[in-house]
């Protein structure tokens, strides 16, 4: 008998299509949503006139959530499955968005910013978990991270949206309507993941070998016998100890992906929710058409640096295009805070500079956690280090406007980049290459889920074929 990786056997076709676009509708929507506040802010300041912390808080509402949806749902996608999950937040997120066009309040905003927070923050273990797990070995950095690209051209639509709404309209009144036109993505996105099934790697881990072949058989048109998989008596086996992955080497990655995730997120997030206001603190207009062109411009150049980075991540691999980028990127930062009164073209282009060079490690923050932990924890690792980095980017987006406003747009710029260089120490000195290996390899670690005998599946890649 021979063994294989069932994963990379040829899938029928547009299946993986399928799937890349369904599973990158949560992060586009999540892009969408942070960013379309930040045009929305404009209109809300001028109407509801919340003061600086209900500011603060109706842009931090959503990243609050996201901590809590990250985190619970995590958890609860491992223990119960990816697809129960899978259309479920997105219908609280449409709903929660179409609601945004009664809003009369601060307060009213943000509890539904709070609420659409958390159904993106439960999509993304869920969506990102399956993508992986239905992924071959050799396509897995690129498809994984093609979340971030999603997830920055998502922010791109989101300031063309809101360009093309105050252009026409030639103001800020809509920003309702602005803020309800997620619902209208949310349904689409919740159409095109129809018919996705459960991935086969859960289903083994769990037991249920019949629903495993199953789905073999739908997506990849050959019929298996799994039985022989190193699952004996699942049903009779002790639950999974989750306190070997809070210790250890897997304690070591948990804290390597936070901290990345930490580091992108948190500097990004607030440049979104206030890009508007920071260009201000720099005497750009933020509501004007160089305001608008600028922004939209900064935003398109995250997803410029993400394009390179899927063909280098598995041609250099993970650990280089974590480490060189997060290095880079603490000079645009630096330079903003030591020549914050700088001309226009300098602020511009420093802007510019981090946003592309950011597009490197803003993929890796969706490959690393995904691919470092095991099927029993993989989604429960991804909510972590999702609930970390919205954690620190929901403060610093809330204390963001108070820091502009007492200690200056250029010293704010400093905590950024204080904040990368932490990253690029703990990545120089932790992160790990996982290009070209498969998922059971780069998920195990010494004494811990050691990489199993050949023919064994463990909710894992290699099955025993049948012999022909």
């Amino acid at each position: 008998m021979s063994s294989f990786d069932v994963m990379d056997r040829p899938a029928k076709r547009g299946f993986h299509t399928k799937l890349l676009v369904a599973c990158c509708g949560g992060p586009f929507l999540d892009g969408y949503v942070m960013s379309i506040i930040g045009v929305a802010l404009l209109g809300v300041s001028e109407q509801l006139h919340p003061t600086t912390a209900e500011s603060g808080l109706i842009g931090a509402a959503s990243l609050i959530g996201i901590f809590f949806g990250a985190s619970i749902f995590g958890f609860l996608t491992d223990r119960i499955g990816r697809e129960k999950m899978y259309a479920l937040d997105l219908v609280v997120l449409v709903l929660a968005c179409a609601l945004s066009v009664f809003v009369q309040m601060p307060w009213q905003l943000i509890i539904l910013r709070f609420v659409i927070g958390a159904a993106i923050g439960a999509d993304y273990p869920i969506a990102t978990s399956l993508l992986t797990e239905f992924t071959p070995t050799k396509k897995r950095g690129a498809m994984v991270g093609m979340s971030a690209v999603a997830w920055s051209a998502g922010a791109v639509a989101a300031y063309i949206v809101g360009a093309l709404v105050v252009g026409i309209s030639g103001g800020n009144d809509h920003w309702r309507l602005l803020l309800a036109s997620s619902a209208i993505l949310g349904v689409i996105v919740i159409l095109v993941r129809r018919g996705i099934p459960e991935s086969p790697r859960w289903l083994l881990k769990n037991g249920r070998v019949a629903d495993a072949e199953a789905v073999v058989e739908k997506i990849y048109g050959t019929r298996l016998d799994l039985s022989t998989v190193a699952i004996d008596a699942v049903a009779d086996k002790p639950k999974v100890d989750l306190r070997i992955y809070f210790r250890g080497q897997y304690l070591a990655r948990l804290i390597m992906c936070s901290a990345l995730y930490l580091a992108v997120v948190t500097p990004l997030y607030a440049l979104l929710t206030f890009l508007p206001t920071i260009l201000s603190g720099f005497a750009i207009s933020g509501d004007g058409s160089v305001g608008l062109i600028v922004e939209t411009v900064i935003i398109g150049l995250i997803v410029a640096g993400s394009i390179p980075a899927l063909f280098l991540v598995e041609k250099w691999g993970r650990r280089p295009i974590a480490v060189i980028p997060l290095a880079l990127m603490v000079l645009p930062l630096t330079g903003l805070w030591l020549w914050a009164d700088g001309p226009l073209w300098f602020v511009v282009a420093a802007f510019c500079a981090y946003a592309f060079i950011s597009g490197g490690p803003s993929i890796l923050v969706w490959i690393y956690p995904n691919e470092l932990f095991p099927t029993e924890f993989r989604a429960t690792a991804v909510g972590i280090a999702t609930a970390v980095s919205r954690f620190g980017a929901a403060t610093g987006t809330y204390l963001l406007p108070m820091s502009i406003s007492t200690l200056g747009t250029g010293t704010t710029m400093f905590f950024g980049a204080i904040l990368t260089a932490v990253a690029f120490v703990i990545c120089l000195l932790m992160s790990p290459e996982t290009k070209g290996r498969s998922l059971e390899e780069v998920s195990s670690v010494a004494g811990v889920g050691a990489t199993r005998p050949t023919g064994q599946l463990a909710g894992l890649e290699t099955v025993t074929a049948p012999r022909i």
